[in-house]
């Protein structure tokens, strides 16, 4: 009797066949990235999408769309402009490999994404799960996608106690998502995994009843779709604090150049005092803001602004803004230069910065 190999006893026809008649039916058809070969536009919608919802999404799609409409666009198009038109959507780095990603298509493919998971792998910002999507929905390549959403699903409907981000148990669920490829239909058996753990198989609140997959859930048999997908083991985030120098002067606000890598990596920002620091650091006084803001011109009067609060995927940053009003302009050093208030909406800002500005820059509160 020939013993069965482990691919043998994971894999199941009737699982993949129920997600694809599920999708097919019930599953979402009508984003602007679906019903379309055109391996950019899948490829700009995968990176967008990860780590941000689709509702978040959907506008920044639109617009880049609009500005960079081909890959050869994207790889011509200066960073900055790059970085602006993705400014708000967070992961910056999503933004940089983005970029050089387009820049790599263009030089070695001539424009034209290669079909292969594997070349795919090989660029810039695209990982195994990604480069698995774009195959299948671009060229109908046979590829294993394992995204959280899919990770969530796996670990509910076949009962995984473990957590799904460890080595050991992620190099498992791969094993599982390759065995359980469908002969066909692969385009929407990838779509249906996507969708069920975007609309259905939901971190909070699984809508159970509508699942197609609820028959064969052990985590809905055994009443643990709350405990099931098992959380990441939880560490303390460390906090940090920043002081921020709104320099303003006739209109115009003083913005940095961050390096291209690290926080807020390649966009523009507020100049900082002292960068950031510990919360145990004591925070900055008037005089060291003054001192600090000289060396962009002649200080006028300094004065602490509402204090914001920051949340990166590693540390909590407490922002101190400070705004500085200037009697004469210095020398602006070469990382430095001077925007338009009545156009910050435009410049490529983190999230936070660009919201207190564009709040400071309605009419009236610079005099």
């Amino acid at each position: 009797m020939k013993r069965l190999t482990e691919f043998d006893q994971l894999a199941d026809p009737t699982f993949s066949q129920a997600v694809i008649d599920w999708q097919r039916s019930h599953g979402r058809h009508t984003l602007p990235w679906q019903n379309t070969t055109d391996a950019y536009r899948i490829w700009l919608s995968e990176i967008m999408l990860q780590q941000t919802q689709v509702a978040a999404v959907l506008g920044y799609y639109a617009r880049f769309l609009e500005r960079f409409p081909t890959v050869q666009a994207l790889a011509e198009a200066p960073l900055d402009d790059v970085m602006a038109h993705w400014s708000g959507l967070g992961y910056y780095t999503r933004a940089r490999n983005l970029h050089a990603c387009a820049r790599r298509v263009v030089h070695d493919y001539g424009g034209v994404f290669p079909g292969g998971p594997a070349l795919l792998a090989d660029l810039p910002g695209i990982g195994r799960s990604t480069a698995a999507a774009i195959a299948a929905f671009s060229s109908g390549a046979r590829a294993a996608i394992l995204d959280g959403n899919v990770k969530r699903v796996f670990a509910r409907v076949f009962g995984i106690d473990q957590y799904p981000g460890e080595k050991r148990v992620e190099e498992a669920l791969w094993r599982r998502a390759d065995a359980l490829l469908p002969e066909q239909g692969i385009e929407a058996y990838t779509q249906g995994l996507m969708d069920l753990g975007a609309t259905l198989c939901t971190r909070s609140r699984p809508d159970c009843p509508r699942c197609p997959l609820q028959a064969r859930c052990v985590a809905y048999a055994t009443g643990r779709t709350a405990e099931l997908p098992v959380r990441k083991p939880k560490k303390t985030s460390p906090e940090k604090r920043a002081a921020l120098l709104v320099v303003i002067d006739r209109g115009q606000v003083l913005l940095e150049q961050r390096p291209s890598t690290g926080i807020w990596g390649g966009l523009l920002s507020l100049p900082e005092v002292d960068g950031h620091l510990g919360v145990e650091v004591e925070a900055v006084a008037s005089a060291e803001v003054a001192a600090a803001a000289a060396q962009f011109g002649t200080v006028d009067e300094v004065q602490a602004l509402s204090p914001l609060v920051h949340v990166f995927t590693h540390y909590k940053l407490h922002i101190a803004p400070w705004q500085v009003r200037l009697n004469a302009r210095g020398g602006a050093t070469g990382r430095h230069l001077w925007w338009d208030l009545h156009a910050i909406a435009d410049a490529p800002l983190p999230a936070p910065v660009k919201k207190l500005l564009v709040d400071l820059s309605q009419p009236g509160l610079f005099g």
